[in-house]
């Protein structure tokens, strides 16, 4: 049985880690490079940065800052926002990342993953999905640049041809869900789940314990990301870990 992963997230934006409801409403929640080394320590199994106004501001990553995070974690390191090209990629993955998420890029461009895949490996590429149910309730499309756009696509029509293009992992994230601690969008995490055969990473709306079990069990995600409820010291990864554990739940033990 593949074990389960507790990835926590650094959504930074001007050097700081921040966390808001539905991608509004920025609170500053630290410096990334202090959090990213309490994580590390707490047995985080992955670590998510991501620079979440490099693509509405048209720049590119911090790099300085994820060279900083990067000399302090020892777990896979992640890194997306603003990584428009295979050069931008290469120079995240020699910043330290072990992988790159693209998102707004990549329905820009689908050839991105594509190209990404083929130089550095299915293993390096995260295609980062944010989510939103339409209006009429009958599924839903996928939004860009940070949220805002509605990109007309429909949700599970991407996630097959980003699988298609060789991308090795979703990072799948509810804009409904997303800051509400009312807890993770099981439907649309379950739909996308069993329609690829890539690992799927649930984010967006985790709340309680039992957030956790049911998006790893019922929700059928391989990972499942967190962000306020860490920064805030509301849970902690081992209180997570021993939940999941005492459901039944495969995870790496810490310690």
């Amino acid at each position: 049985m593949l074990t389960k992963r507790i990835i926590p997230c650094l959504d930074v934006k001007d050097g700081r880690v921040v966390k808001g409801v539905n991608f509004k409403g920025l609170v500053d929640a630290g410096d990334p490079v202090e959090i990213a080394a309490v994580y590390n320590r707490m047995g985080a199994d992955e670590l998510v940065f991501l620079d979440i106004t490099a693509t509405v501001e048209g720049r590119d990553t911090i790099c300085h800052v994820v060279e900083e995070v990067a000399a302090q974690v020892f777990i896979p390191l992640t890194v997306g926002g603003g990584i428009r090209t295979v050069a931008d990629m290469k120079k995240m993955l020699r910043a330290g990342a072990d992988k790159v998420a693209i998102n707004s890029a990549a329905v820009k461009n689908p050839d991105l993953i594509t190209e990404g895949a083929r130089i550095f490996g299915s293993q390096c590429i995260v295609v980062a999905v944010d989510g939103k149910k339409r209006e009429d309730g009958a599924g839903w499309n996928v939004y860009t640049h940070g949220g805002s756009r509605d990109s007309g696509i429909d949700l599970i029509d991407w996630v097959r041809e980003v699988e298609m293009r060789g991308a090795g992992e979703i990072l799948l994230t509810s804009i409904d869900a997303d800051g509400t601690k009312k807890g993770f969008d099981l439907e649309m995490t379950r739909a996308v789940a069993e329609v690829v055969n890539i690992p799927v990473i649930a984010s967006g709306g985790a709340g309680s314990l039992n957030d956790f079990v049911e998006v790893l069990t019922r929700g059928k995600a391989d990972a499942a990301l967190a962000a306020s409820l860490f920064h805030f010291g509301e849970l902690t990864i081992n209180q997570v870990k021993a939940a999941l554990v005492k459901a039944g739940v495969s995870v790496r033990q810490i310690g």
